[in-house]
Formats: structure tokens, sequence, C-alpha cells
């Protein structure tokens, strides 16, 4: 049998799909892409146990139905460096030899029966369902995913915790230095519930559902959760426990604010990082009418470094020291122009949230002091 496929749009579904897929598997077949071509449609699946990606594509042409898998690695090497044109593959149903025949040239090679490739178990029991809009979802993981931990003794700390309550979705991610909180508000009227996203799922959602104008729908219960498209399916293993209360953690009474530019303070943070102590990567930040003093120090090497910026700053004067980097890459996951710092005291945790919030949105980062000896 023979079918025909755009060059360019293969490629990138194989790619997207190759992030699933790992390199040494204790089941073979899970080094390869499952081939299901029926009804003029190609659907491509990626899997490694725990995570199935499926993906469908048009076909120019199609002359039969068949199922095969195909070493994943191969394929996308070979697809990857063709230019815009039409693919016709053959496929030879009894000996299973596949030929990719391109403008210059064809590839040629023997595919695996498709019987052994495993089928993701089916969702069942208590499962809860909601639409939310794609390109929000997809900044929203992806805004908060730099704060998940890697915690072997707390494995619930290492994926992003979908909460679904009070009309709202909240997207949590904490390793217990800092929290990354983004919310879609009026989103999931009348729905509750809440999972553990794992980080390698979450990370898949970044680069396969991105559509502005399409909805995603989620759907999950207590093992697992689907997300799905017109154009793609994620099946996901979840993670098994009970997140802990991030609301606590957030400080409400905070007396203190600070509004700045952002790329303007992750400037002066490169800056002055370069000469803080390896070890502790400490930054002081001295908060005063009108301005902010950024400043760092290492004495077993006699060097420091300070500078000074613009802020518009309410409440007593306050100094609170933070981990540089921590500071650093929390800014860098903020989209907004001007950042607002919210701060009791040097001790409490500082609050960061987007001077403007986004449209229908409430992100806010949470950063954990640290002592300053001074």
């Amino acid at each position: 049998m023979k079918f025909i496929i755009s060059s360019t749009a293969f490629s990138a579904r194989l790619q997207a799909l190759g992030r699933v897929v790992t390199s040494k598997n204790s089941v073979s077949i899970l080094e390869c892409f499952l081939f299901d071509i029926h009804d003029k449609k190609l659907t491509l699946t990626a899997s490694d146990n725990e995570n199935t990606l499926t993906s469908v594509l048009d076909l120019q042409e199609q002359d039969g139905d068949i199922r095969f898998a195909v070493n994943a690695k191969k394929m996308q090497e070979a697809m990857k460096s063709i230019p815009e044109q039409p693919l016709e593959i053959y496929v030879n149903e009894q000996t299973l030899e596949i030929t990719v025949a391109y403008q210059n040239g064809q590839y040629r090679f023997t595919a695996q029966r498709a019987d052994e490739y495993p089928v993701p178990p089916s969702l069942d029991g208590d499962i809860t369902e909601l639409s939310l809009p794609t390109a929000r979802l997809v900044a929203a993981v992806s805004r908060d995913l730099f704060a998940t931990a890697d915690d072997t003794l707390r494995p619930v700390m290492n994926g992003v915790y979908f909460d679904v309550t009070d009309g709202r979705v909240s997207f949590v991610a904490s390793d217990g230095h800092k929290l990354a909180c983004s919310s879609l508000l009026d989103t999931a009227p009348g729905q509750e519930g809440s999972f553990i996203l794992p980080k390698k799922p979450a990370g898949l959602l970044k680069s396969l559902f991105n559509k502005d104008d399409e909805l995603v729908t989620v759907r999950f219960n207590m093992q697992s959760a689907v997300f799905s498209t017109s154009s793609a399916t994620l099946t996901c293993r979840l993670i098994d426990g009970h997140y802990p209360n991030y609301r606590s953690v957030i400080p409400t009474a905070n007396p203190n604010e600070a509004t700045l530019n952002r790329q303007a303070l992750l400037s002066v943070l490169g800056r002055v990082m370069i000469f803080s102590n390896v070890n502790s990567a400490l930054v002081k930040l001295t908060f005063d009418a009108g301005s902010l003093s950024v400043s760092s120090s290492d004495i077993d090497f006699s060097m420091s470094a300070e500078e000074k910026m613009l802020c518009d700053y309410k409440g007593m004067p306050l100094r609170i020291g933070f981990k540089g980097p921590y500071l650093s890459e929390l800014l860098t996951n903020l989209e907004s122009e001007e950042v607002t710092f919210r701060l009791a005291d040097g001790t409490r945790a500082g609050v960061i949230v987007p001077a403007e919030q986004p449209q229908g949105e409430e992100v806010l980062m949470l950063l954990m002091p640290m002592m300053l000896n001074d």
C-alpha cells in the first residue's frame, strides 16, 4: 500500500512525539512510533509506558489501511532535513518493508508488527472533565514548571499541581524555596478536583498544545489524566499523594510594596551576582523611598558589588536577602514589564506579582528569604 504526506508537517509531528520516547527501554517496541493509517488519516503514537502521546495528520493520498511500528530515532533523523515536498511512502504489507520516496532519493528499511504496542488504559471511575483555552493552559504550566522540585523523598513536589476549585483552575509548583502559582479565573464553574502532573508530561504540553483559538479538554481521575485537542491526545499517569496546602504559606499581610522594571532588575542582578559568595549566592535588596539597592559580597576573596536603581516604594525601609539565581529565575518566568514586590519584613517570604495581571488570570511568585548576618 501507499500513502502521501507533507514532509514538513510529518517531520514536525515526529519531533514533538519524539520527546516521549526514551532511548533505553525495557520494552523494545516502545523505542518505536506506532503508525495507524485509516480513512485518509495517519495516527502517530509514542509511549514510554507512563505517558502516551497520539497525534493525527491528514494524508494527501491513501490506498489502504495498515498498522506498523518504526524505530523512532531513525525516523526522526531521516525526516528532519528533507525540505517541503510530498513524501510517497510505500509499505509492503507482507514483509513490512518501508520505502520513503522524495524528490532526489529514497529511504528503505523494515518496520515491526504493531501487535505488541501497548494501549493506554481508559479512564474509569469518578472522572472530572473541563475545557480550557489552550494558549492560556500552556502559558500557565510553562510559567510554573521551573519551580518544581527534584525530591526523591517527597515525589509530590516533583510535578505541577492542578487545583480546580472556586470557579478557577490554579497551577502550582514549589520546591520549598520558591513557589509559582498561576490561576485561570472563571474557567471551571461548578467543577472540583485536583491532581499532580509529573514534570515530563507538563513539559510536553508546552510543545504540543499551542493554538490560540482552540480549547483543550482535560479529563482526569485518581490515577491518570488525558489532555486532548482536535489533533493530539496526551495520556499520562499522575503522581500519587496529597499536595501540601500551598495557600497557607502565602503571606497576606504585606504592608511594604515596591514596583520596578523587571528587565532592569534582571540586568542588575546579573552584574551583582558575579561578586556573590559561590556557595550562598546571597543577594541583598535594600528598599527605601524611591530606590532599591542590590548588593552582594564574598569576604573570602575581598570582593563586593552594589548597584542602585529607581523603584516606586511604599513602606518602611527594609533589607531582605534572597538566593540570587532563584530570584533571577523567578523574574525570568514572569512576562510583565513591571513587577511588584510585596514584603512584610526581612524574615518572611517575599511575594512577587506582575504589576498588571494578565486578563482573566492571577499570577503569583513566592521566594523564601535568606538570613542576613550583618
